[in-house]
């Protein structure tokens, strides 16, 4: 990889992490925090945004698609929310007919990752 495709990670990056937190505290300001509404939000459109640019970039456009795709799906998608990685693997796995591999990088995915979570708040508060 190039110096290019890492300025276009870099700074796709920092635009997908503004843009999550603007969205999300938005969201939390109009509709109150009793539920993760900003991360549920965040996460749906980021995940309708990477299937759709998915798209465009690799099936849609020519010479500029390796520029772009550094650009929006790896920097600013995945500053935006990696939930749209996860949900476009998933989502080709299930088109190439791997259904239980889906399953299983769904299950393993939630289950693992709130696990994570959970041992690394009792860490936190054992310190």
């Amino acid at each position: 990889m190039n110096l290019n495709n890492y300025l276009l990670i870099f700074f796709g990056g920092g635009l997908g992490c503004l843009a999550r937190y603007l969205i999300s505290n938005g969201i939390y300001s109009l509709v109150g925090q009793n539920f993760p509404y900003g991360t549920l939000i965040v996460n749906v459109t980021g995940s309708f945004l990477m299937g759709f640019l998915f798209i465009i970039i690799l099936e849609r456009i020519g010479e500029i698609a390796p520029a772009l795709r550094m650009l929006l799906l790896v920097g600013f998608l995945g500053g935006y929310t990696t939930f749209s990685s996860f949900s476009i693997e998933t989502f080709n796995l299930l088109e190439q007919g791997a259904m239980l591999k889906a399953l299983l990088n769904i299950g393993i995915s939630v289950i693992s990752c709130i696990t994570a979570v959970w041992f690394g708040v009792v860490l936190g508060r054992s310190l």
